[in-house]
């Protein structure tokens, strides 16, 4: 089974998506599980892992419903509040939805680029566990150190690095990105997305090529059997077509055997996400 394993679904309003701004104008509007329906089937993938883009236990709920009307759902990661003392409550809720397979917090956005050693934050990842459910880091490179000093207190927690940690490769920024990659890599309960990459490039103007480099580092650090690919849709559509952003991972697994292959293209978000 083919699986992207990087995508958002909303129905666009200013407030809540502040963060599109004028650059990126095309994403002001809704985008549906019918926009992508067709996109998946253009590249023959079966399914897709919706991520949120809002945080709220609404958006969590949104798309738990959605995923029990589109059978190519394949699984949710949702939104609680990970600081909240309440948190197990919040969890609670959602305990017997199957499709809830992790959450996520928009920690780049944080003023504080400690966020996620806080005592409450790490409270709330102490009790994923206990729900059977990954979480998602969205990070700059420069909140990676702080990712692993996170990761070291938590080895039984499954964690995947969002969008391979958004290097500046517009300005082919490597150095502290990779020596900070390779050693969240050495823990083997983190996974990694090649995803998001063309929102970090320049727009309009990247070839192939440009990642070439970025996706040698993550494979020589992760391995093959802990990449998942995934396209970052509808964000990556201010860059390039969702099939032009996928042809970039799968015109690069090409050089892997089939096992390789199809381990990237779907086997791995499947066992990462317990998707059967």
């Amino acid at each position: 089974m083919k699986i992207d394993a990087h995508q958002h679904f909303w129905l666009y309003n200013e407030k809540e998506f502040a963060w599109i701004n004028d650059d990126m104008s095309e994403l002001k509007r809704d985008f549906s599980p019918e926009d992508l329906k067709v996109l998946l089937k253009s590249i023959h993938f079966d399914g897709s892992i919706v991520v949120q883009a809002r945080q709220s236990l609404d958006e969590t709920r949104w798309l738990l419903e959605l995923a029990q009307k589109y059978d190519f759902i394949k699984g949710v990661v949702g939104w609680v509040d990970l600081c909240s003392p309440d948190v197990t409550k919040q969890l609670k809720q959602f305990a017997n939805n199957p499709f809830l397979k992790g959450v996520r917090h928009v920690i780049h956005d944080e003023a504080d680029d400690q966020f996620m050693l806080s005592e409450e934050f790490q409270r709330g990842i102490s009790v994923l566990n206990d729900f059977n459910l990954t979480y998602d880091l969205l990070l700059f490179p420069k909140h990676i150190p702080y990712a692993l000093q996170l990761i070291e207190k938590f080895p039984e927690q499954l964690f995947v690095l969002d969008h391979i940690g958004k290097p500046d490769i517009k300005n082919k920024e490597i150095s502290f990105w990779k020596e900070n990659l390779t050693k969240l890599a050495e823990y083997r309960n983190v996974y990694v997305k090649v995803s998001g990459m063309v929102t970090e490039a320049d727009w309009k103007n990247w070839r192939k090529e440009d990642f070439k480099a970025y996706l040698d580092i993550v494979f020589n650090a992760f391995g093959p059997e802990r990449v998942m690919i995934g396209s970052d849709w509808p964000v990556c559509t201010v860059s390039e077509s969702y099939e032009s952003v996928m042809g970039i991972v799968l015109d690069y697994v090409k050089q892997f055997a089939s096992g390789y292959e199809s381990q990237i293209l779907g086997e791995n978000c499947s066992r990462f996400y317990s998707i059967k």
